[in-house]
This record gives C-alpha cells, sequence and structure tokens, in this order.
C-alpha cells in the first residue's frame, strides 16, 4: 500500500475569502473559554467557523461526546459542501474509537484539509494509508488558535494554497547529524504511533522521511518507544528522521531552563545513541505539533526533501497537497 503514497490525493484549494470551516472534536473535550477564543481566532484569519454539532459536549470521562457523536460530526464536516477545511479544537484522547467507524467512502469523496495532530495522528496517518489523503499537521482551534503567538502562519497558509515551502532554523530545525534525503513526509506523535503497531491502524513508514514528537515523555520512554518501532520494523527503509521540539522530554533533575524543550541533556544522547547505525540524516527541534509558540504546519503526504549540515538545516516540502 506503500507505493500508492508516491502520489498524493490533492484537496480542493482554499477559497480565502471568508471560506467556511468546520470546527470538530473527535477525541477529548476543551475548556469552553479556550474553545472560544480559538474560534475568535479563525475568524481573525478570514474564515468563518461553524462548530460542529457536538463540538462542545463534556464526557462522558474525558471525551467530548460519545464515540458515535463523535464521529458524526466528523462525517458531517466532510460531507458538508460549504466546508473548506476542518480543524480539531484539540487532542487529548480518544479518536481511536472513531477508526473502525469510518466512512473511507464518504471521505474519500469529500477530501478536504483536516488540521490536527497528537491524538488524532492515528486517524490521519490512516486516511493517509488508506486514501492517499493528505495529513495537515498543524494547529487545532483551542490548542493553538487560542494562544497568542500560537500559528507559524507562514507554513500555515503555504500549506492550504499548495505552495511548496521551506523549514529551517527560524522554526526550531538543526541537524544532529549531517545528510540529504528525499522521500514522501509521514509520522506524527510517537507515543501514538506506537499504539497503532499490531493494530489495522498500523503505520506505513518504509521509504518516508520520518517525523516524531512528543510532550512530556521522559528520555528513557521515548528509547523505550524508538525500540519498540524498530522491532516492529518501522525504521527499514526510512530515509531521514526529524525531530520535534519534544516539549518537556527531560531526564528527572535536568533543569527545563538549561535544556530548554529537549534540546541537549540526555534526550539528544539517546537519539544518537539509538541511531547509531542509521544512514541518513536526523534533524531535531522542528516546532510542530506539542510545541511552545507558533506550530508549524507540515503536509505528511507530499514528496519532501531533507538537507543537514553542520552549519545549516532545512526540510522542504518541494510539492503542494491542494489544487
Amino acid at each position: 500500500m506503500s507505493s500508492e503514497l508516491k502520489k498524493p490525493r490533492r484537496v480542493e484549494a482554499v477559497e480565502m475569502e471568508s471560506p467556511a470551516v468546520s470546527v470538530i472534536a473527535p477525541a477529548s473535550y476543551a475548556i469552553d473559554a479556550r474553545l472560544q477564543r480559538g474560534v475568535e481566532a479563525l475568524y481573525g484569519f478570514g474564515f468563518e467557523p461553524r462548530l460542529g454539532e457536538n463540538a462542545r459536549k463534556r464526557g462522558p470521562s474525558f471525551f467530548a461526546g460519545t464515540h458515535e457523536e463523535r464521529l458524526a460530526d466528523l462525517h458531517a464536516a466532510f460531507a458538508d459542501e460549504e466546508t473548506q477545511a476542518i480543524f480539531a479544537v484539540r487532542g487529548g484522547y480518544g479518536s481511536n474509537y472513531l477508526l473502525e467507524g469510518l466512512d473511507l467512502d464518504l471521505i474519500v469523496q469529500n477530501p478536504k484539509p483536516f488540521f490536527c495532530y497528537s491524538d488524532l495522528t492515528g486517524m490521519q496517518l490512516h486516511l493517509l494509508d488508506r486514501l492517499r489523503l493528505p495529513a495537515f499537521h498543524g494547529p487545532m482551534a483551542a490548542a493553538d488558535f487560542a494562544v497568542e503567538n500560537g500559528v507559524h502562519e507562514a507554513s500555515f497558509r503555504a500549506a492550504l494554497k499548495g505552495d511548496p515551502y521551506s523549514l529551517g532554523v527560524d522554526e526550531g530545525l538543526r541537524s544532529l547529524r549531517s545528510g540529504n534525503a528525499e522521500g514522501v513526509l509521514y509520522g506524527g506523535c510517537l507515543s501514538i504511533m506506537v499504539a497503532m503497531l499490531g493494530t489495522p491502524y498500523e503505520p506505513e513508514t518504509e521509504g518516508k522521511l520520518l517525523f516524531l514528537e512528543d510532550v512530556g515523555a521522559k528520555p528513557y520512554q521515548i528509547d523505550r518507544m524508538l525500540w519498540q518501532m524498530r522491532a516492529a520494523g518501522k525504521f527499514e527503509g526510512v530515509r531521514g528522521i526529524v525531530f520535534g521540539e519534544m516539549l518537556g522530554c527531560v531526564a528527572a533533575g535536568e533543569s527545563l531552563e538549561r535544556v530548554g524543550s529537549g534540546v541537549g541533556g540526555q534526550l539528544e544522547e539517546v537519539i544518537l545513541r539509538f541511531f547509531d547505525g542509521f544512514d541518513g540524516p536526523i534533524a531535531m527541534g522542528l516546532r510542530s505539533g506539542h510545541v511552545t509558540r507558533e506550530n508549524v504546519t507540515l503536509t505528511f503526504g507530499v514528496k519532501s526533501r531533507l538537507k543537514m549540515s553542520e552549519t545549516s538545516a532545512e526540510l522542504e516540502m518541494l510539492e503542494g497537497a491542494v489544487g
């Protein structure tokens, strides 16, 4: 199935004259004030946001409504002819329960940019693997649009317009191992990718440029997840690896101020040791997903190029997914 990803299914271009967008909660519920700020920010970006019927639901437990309610909102957003893009309210937990009920025929007939990350990684990659639907790993309503300086506007708008774009040191990217590689960009939240192993939704990583990020995991936990990925054969054929900001992924006793969001310290040692025999370039620090500021939009499913050296770091999206 990975051969199908050589050419992504293109989604319709988003008209930038007050386009309607759907805001849905496929996983956990959000604090209502944050959701409201996010909706207001979407208006500020020129969109006309429409909340899913159950987007403000709280419960059962930590879910934003029942599995059936959340799935209904997802399907309604894709089916709505006026909706040009879809934004998740937040991640949290719960979208895994929607996977077996997805109406893939409905979604493939109505392909749209779907912005999300974190818990939604499993859904994004499943739609990419099964339908070749590009995944927009980018800002969510109550997580990033809700805070000042939460959205990296240049990459967000370039991804929406289908323009090629480049990311580098200004977006946190730095080289851990030099080299150049090209491949289909793919990945997301590491812990969610590991949770998909051994299921019908197992990620298809062969031949990819792999982006991995997480939040609040200790370096030994990152090591354990990487070991599980390797044991499952998920680094076979991978051409290059980019780690995210890795927010709060520090060892006990390490200073967050000194190590920052995982740059340096034990986590970097873990990565370099674990991938000692890996031939491709390795980068770290790209602010996409769980980040401190300016969440960068990545488009999974498009051809990309990673260029790492001792003095420079660049990730290029060589094609757009919109057109």
